[in-house]
């Protein structure tokens, strides 16, 4: 007869070289690799330009319309595999939910392309 928290003693084995791999991996990176930062290495990345002092200064909207565009796609992604997946089970109202929330979707593709954020400079 095993007592209750035997059942847990996988789970801490796992969690257990879960750690010590991560420490290994670290501390081989560490001894293994040539460490020579400078300042540009050391710099902040800012998705492509200089980095700037002031953080209140204001992007150019189209930064925030890509971000909207991307949200798009990555929730339209989320979300139709599993209906697909499901179709079958959810019938005609899981059809036409989908169908609705995809109409959503277009309205918002249809915003990013009238502001001009698919088209590159």
């Amino acid at each position: 007869m095993q007592s209750d928290l035997s059942v847990y003693f996988p789970i801490l084995v796992f969690i257990g070289i879960a750690a010590l791999l991560g420490a290994a991996f670290i501390i081989g990176s560490l001894v293994v690799a040539r460490q020579n930062p400078y300042g540009e290495k050391l710099s902040a990345y800012e998705c492509g330009f200089a980095p700037f002092s002031d953080a209140r200064r204001k992007f150019d909207v189209r930064y925030y319309l890509v971000a909207i565009l991307f949200i798009i796609f990555d929730v339209e992604i989320a979300f139709l595999f599993p209906w697909a997946v499901s179709l079958s089970r959810i019938g005609a109202l899981g059809f036409w939910s989908m169908m609705g929330f995809l109409a959503i979707l277009v309205v918002g593709f249809i915003y990013e392309w009238r502001k001009g954020a698919l088209d590159w400079e």
